[in-house]
């Protein structure tokens, strides 16, 4: 499925990609889940992220946050107070130092903790999206506050977007996991 265009593509395509997600972390092995993400080995992986995240708590909290800045941005601007999709003082070009400081606000945060906020904050999310109408979602400058793009692709970015991510990610801490096993074994 291509990225989505339409309200029901963006729910199909949120729900979808939550249950994949899920299912993902659900198929790693208990040690797995608990060992520490480690990507320093890959020269591929020079972005920020794959450095910051250490395990499956900071995924979760990675993704909550997110749902997090949809769902504030969304109700401040509904109630006639303009704020940015990047609270200040990022933007798009400094949002990685934002993404580090939700690494750094929960860093005691229990996986239990995590994963009860990723999955409300989720509904949430859902509900936000179910709440708009296709045109509100899809139409170009139905939102001044979009700027120019669709409130759609705000909620496509944070939901099965990201989830992709998240489960690239996964897979690879899972290939990491594998490929020590197999060294270990040796």
């Amino acid at each position: 499925m291509g990225r989505p265009a339409s309200k029901s593509d963006l729910l199909t395509a949120a729900a979808v990609n939550f249950e994949k997600l899920n299912q993902l972390i659900s198929s790693l092995t208990e040690t797995e889940q608990a060992a520490p993400f480690d990507f320093s080995n890959d020269e591929k992986k020079k972005e920020r992220h794959w450095r910051r995240d250490k395990n499956l708590r900071d995924i979760y909290i990675h993704l909550y946050e997110w749902h997090q800045l949809l769902l504030r941005w969304t109700a401040a601007n509904e109630n006639g107070d303009p704020k940015p999709f990047i609270p200040r003082p990022y933007t798009w070009k400094t949002y990685g130092d934002m993404n580090t400081s939700f690494w750094k606000k929960h860093q005691d945060t229990p996986l239990e903790e995590a994963r009860e906020l990723f999955f409300k904050s989720h509904k949430e999310v859902l509900q936000l999206a179910e709440s708009y109408s296709n045109e509100e979602l899809f139409s170009k400058g139905v939102y001044k506050w979009a700027g120019t793009s669709t409130l759609g692709s705000y909620f496509v970015s944070t939901t099965s977007s990201h989830y992709d991510w998240a489960m690239k990610k996964l897979k690879a801490h899972r290939k990491n996991c594998k490929s020590l096993a197999a060294v270990s074994d040796n």
